[in-house]
């Protein structure tokens, strides 16, 4: 019966596709049947542009016209868009990002541990999750790339890649100016502006946006909101072309989120502040800490491109980031102090990747690239635990990185073709970490040492990737593939070396063989595309951050975040995305997934408790399907109308595997309507969650401390939006 909600989607839009193709004319022709058909967009999945429907890839991209339509303001909304992703804002945080593909990620968001899944900003590595769920504006695409990439990225990209590319430089002036308004007090501005010079030789482009919305809770202690949003954006892009043959862009960018801390909810009373029961809202607290949860981020970054002939494009990405975040986590949402936690992040990142692409127009083309990546993380974490237990975690952890990858396709026919690909990475971790206990909450006088220690280690690994790609007619795309993918190990931070003498110790690399079967077709004329992929993971060492327990020096019971691998897991699935549009005006969009994994070995205390664990954030089922209305308006507008439904099974978001964090299956309903008028100006009214589903992301379960929340995400969201375009 959990599947009832999505079976009934899927039927109602297999009904009205039904529908729509018999009201359709027998035979459509001239501008009809024209604009009928779908148009394939165009992704650089291979760092080379290709159409989604000729790339042996599982990638998934959407165009600033289909964020319009899907209503996508951040990373986090594209989470049911795209078969086995879930990607969300982690616990505590507004624009720190949690995301899995096919069950791999990270959800922890420490200092010196790579995430599983990369994100990129026009090609430039964000090593930090804090700060990286980025608001999406002035998009030019959006691709998620599913599997490991680490023959075609910079980075390790064991998991998969989500690439968030820049609108391009204009030749002539243009822009837009958006206002939406909302519910909840939503008050955001967009803007854009570029041109270029009469020759085309100087072009720039300038994006601003402004975010602002009322808290969906209250501290009901302060009297502040909580769970608001307060971002200032910016990006500036400016670029030379004195040739066809080269030219230099410069890119700067920078958030500001200075927005309160995220509420959660109080899942059970805790034992150590009786009279506060859970309250009824799920984002209402009593938290007796500072609402102050703010990042700052930004980058600049200078691509230069030289093509010395038809065939060849030699490129250089050069780019520094940097990223600082102060945040208060109440773990218990009480104005009591029983677990408060002052935190600060700090991150600078150095990369240079250098890029050799060929393509002669014949059966050889490839990329071929090196890559260095130089990067310092660090912070201080201030604990107070009772108002009796003051301690701090503190160091810095630097990751010097060097990466030579090639990837080649070879058209043995005008049916077959073969890409294979070769990683070479070498890289070190470096960590000064100093851990203490303190005799009050100044944190001026240390009493006890719960880890000193500098350590390094070097990671070194060899990944391939082989792909046989099979074109079986024109509109039909078969491949099958087997790629490796690779992320460093590195330090726990948080270590407690006294109580637990093996958390010191770096914990290891991981290791992912994934063996993926897929095709891409077109039918109807261009009029329906069906995209299957089928994949098998072997997963390896599998990193995993959890609470850890122990018994003090005065017998109080304590814990502290400890970092571990977990062994072997596997992992398979199957992935289906469809486009349909039986006529010019009906339009049907969505994916289902289905995901199943398992550990194959879980050493705990030294016995296999691989039976009893589960994957986090790797819901068996999940999909999605949008039908849309367009219609022609006699003035030359055009007024489009969207229903959407999307729907995961029970997912579970934390390693402790609480059955009270646990999220049952939930379906999320949106709606819009879009008016575009002949003129500059169109208009829109979107919503999502329109049930006002109660459905939870994630939480924190620390029995010693009493702690049990869950975080959840937004309520019903209604916009109205003006935009003008020149």
């Amino acid at each position: 019966m959990r599947h009832s909600s999505l079976s009934l989607a899927i039927a109602l839009a297999l009904a009205c596709t039904a529908a729509g193709a018999q009201d359709a004319p027998a035979a459509e022709e001239g501008e009809q049947a024209e604009a009928a058909r779908l148009e394939s967009v165009t992704v650089s999945a291979r760092r080379r542009e290709e159409t989604i429907q000729d790339v042996p890839v599982a990638v998934t991209a959407f165009t600033p016209e289909a964020i319009d339509r899907l209503n996508i303001r951040d990373l986090s909304d594209i989470d049911a868009q795209v078969p086995n992703l879930t990607i969300y804002a982690a616990r505590g945080s507004n624009s720190t990002v949690t995301a899995y593909i096919r069950g791999i990620g990270q959800s922890d968001p420490l200092w010196g541990v790579d995430p599983g899944v990369g994100i990129y900003l026009d090609d430039v590595y964000i090593a930090r999750p804090q700060g990286a769920l980025l608001d999406v504006f002035d998009v030019g695409r959006v691709e998620v790339l599913r599997g490991p990439q680490g023959t075609l990225y910079g980075k390790n990209t064991i998991g998969g890649a989500i690439k968030y590319l820049s609108r391009e430089l204009p030749t002539e002036l243009e822009g837009h100016a958006k206002l939406s308004v909302g519910n909840h007090g939503q008050m955001d501005l967009h803007g854009a502006l570029g041109g270029g010079t009469d020759n085309g030789v100087f072009r720039f482009r300038a994006a601003v946006a402004s975010l602002n919305r009322d808290g969906f809770g209250e501290n009901l202690t302060s009297g502040e909101d909580v769970s608001d949003k307060n971002i200032d954006a910016a990006r500036l892009s400016f670029g030379f072309y004195p040739s066809d043959s080269f030219d230099v862009r410069f890119a700067f960018d920078h958030v500001g989120d200075h927005s309160g801390v995220r509420g959660a909810k109080l899942l059970a009373p805790n034992r150590f502040a009786p009279g506060f029961e859970p309250l009824d809202s799920r984002y209402d607290v009593r938290n007796g800490m500072p609402n102050i949860n703010d990042t700052d981020l930004g980058g600049a970054s200078v691509t230069a491109t030289w093509r010395p002939n038809e065939n060849w494009i030699l490129k250089s990405i050069t780019a520094v980031r940097d990223s600082q975040t102060e945040t208060n986590i109440d773990f218990d949402t009480l104005p009591n102090v029983i677990a408060d936690v002052k935190a600060f992040y700090e991150d600078e990142q150095f990369s240079q990747e250098l890029q050799a692409s060929f393509d002669a127009g014949g059966s050889v083309r490839g990329v071929a690239g090196v890559y260095w990546f130089d990067g310092e993380a660090g912070g201080r974490v201030l604990n107070n635990f009772f108002n009796v237990l003051f301690g701090d975690t503190q160091g810095t952890v630097d990751t010097d990185s060097v990466a030579v990858y090639i990837d080649g396709t070879w058209d043995i026919n005008p049916s077959w073709s073969l890409s294979a690909g070769l990683r070479w990475t070498d890289e070190e971790k470096s960590a000064d970490v100093l851990n203490r206990g303190y005799s009050d909450a100044t944190y001026t006088t240390p009493i006890s040492v719960a880890a000193d220690f500098e350590d390094s280690v070097t990671f070194t690994n060899l990944s391939p990737k082989v792909s046989l790609d099979w074109r079986v007619t024109d509109d039909i795309l078969a491949y099958a593939s087997f790629s490796r993918g690779f992320k460093s190990g590195g330090f726990n931070i948080r270590a407690n070396a006294v109580a637990v003498p093996r958390s010191a110790r770096p914990f290891d690399d991981e290791q992912v063989d994934s063996v993926e079967i897929g095709t891409k077709m077109a039918f109807l004329d261009q009029r329906a595309f069906l995209n299957l992929a089928y994949f098998n993971n072997t997963y390896e060492d599998i990193q995993l951050s959890v609470f850890t327990s122990f018994t003090g020096p005065d017998g109080t019971p304590q814990f502290f975040g400890d970092f571990t691998n977990a062994g072997k897991g596997t992992a398979q699935g199957v992935e289906v995305e469809y486009q349909f549009r039986p006529s010019a005006n009906w339009f049907f969009s969505g994916n289902l997934a289905w995901l199943d994994t398992k550990y194959d070995e879980f050493i705990s205390a030294g016995v296999n408790v691989a039976q009893d664990q589960q994957f986090t954030n790797a819901p068996e089922f999940s999909g999605a399907v949008n039908a849309e209305y367009l219609h022609d308006l006699a003035d030359g507008g055009e007024l489009s109308f969207r229903v959407g439904y999307s729907y995961q099974s029970e997912t579970v978001p934390t390693t402790d595997l609480s059955p009270a964090i646990t999220q049952p299956g939930y379906g999320l309903f949106g709606a819009g309507v879009i008016w575009k008028t002949a003129g500059a100006w169109s208009f829109a009214l979107q919503g999502s969650n329109l049930t006002d589903k109660e459905y939870r992301t994630t939480g924190y379960n620390i029995p010693a401390l009493g702690v049990l929340t869950g975080f959840y995400g937004p309520p019903r969201l209604v916009t109205l939006s003006a935009r003008y375009d020149f």
